[in-house]
């Protein structure tokens, strides 16, 4: 296993769309060994294959309180099962050390393939399914800070990019 680099805004490969995995092998549960290995060194509960320059649909995800509940989603959508929105202090990997305010629906149900290729469905609330909608995102090119102000999301580029340049 081994601890991948983790792609910042306002990186364009962020912005890739992610193409389902057709393939269940070794190579793929390599990467998802290796994309939790990162997951935890970066201290995060959820990181998409978007994220470390990899454009498939697979996530990562670990909301336990222990972080010992890691859970593969492969090829993962959704469907909001109640409209209500749920306020949350979205954080990310991609855009460290920000964090910043975005509403989502608060239940919905996750449809996915496992490592071996087995689909499962699951409902989620809560944390589980902001994380999940986040994570998605990724897959999809898209990332927290589109959800805020153009300003605030400026401001953030702005940020990230001198701090890149100064450690570059």
């Amino acid at each position: 296993m081994a601890v991948l680099p983790i792609l910042e805004f306002p990186d364009p490969r962020l912005r890739t769309v992610a193409k389902p995995v057709t393939l269940f092998d070794a190579e793929l549960k390599a990467l998802v060994a290796d994309m939790r290995e990162t997951m935890y060194a970066a201290e995060g509960i959820g990181l998409a294959a978007s994220q470390i320059d990899v454009h498939q649909r697979i996530l990562v995800i670990d909301v336990s309180e222990t972080k010992d509940s890691p859970r593969a989603y492969i090829n993962p959508t959704f469907e909001v099962i109640d409209e209500e929105l749920q306020d949350y202090d979205e954080g990310c990997l991609s855009v460290p050390g920000f964090y910043e305010t975005v509403s989502r629906p608060r239940r919905v149900i996750i449809k996915a393939q496992d490592e071996e290729g087995a689909p499962f469905e699951l409902e989620a609330d809560g944390l589980l399914a902001i994380c999940i909608q986040h994570e998605i995102d990724h897959l999809d090119g898209k990332l927290f800070v589109d959800y805020i102000s153009k300003l605030k999301r400026d401001r953030i580029r702005s940020k990230l990019t001198k701090a890149h340049k100064r450690t570059a």
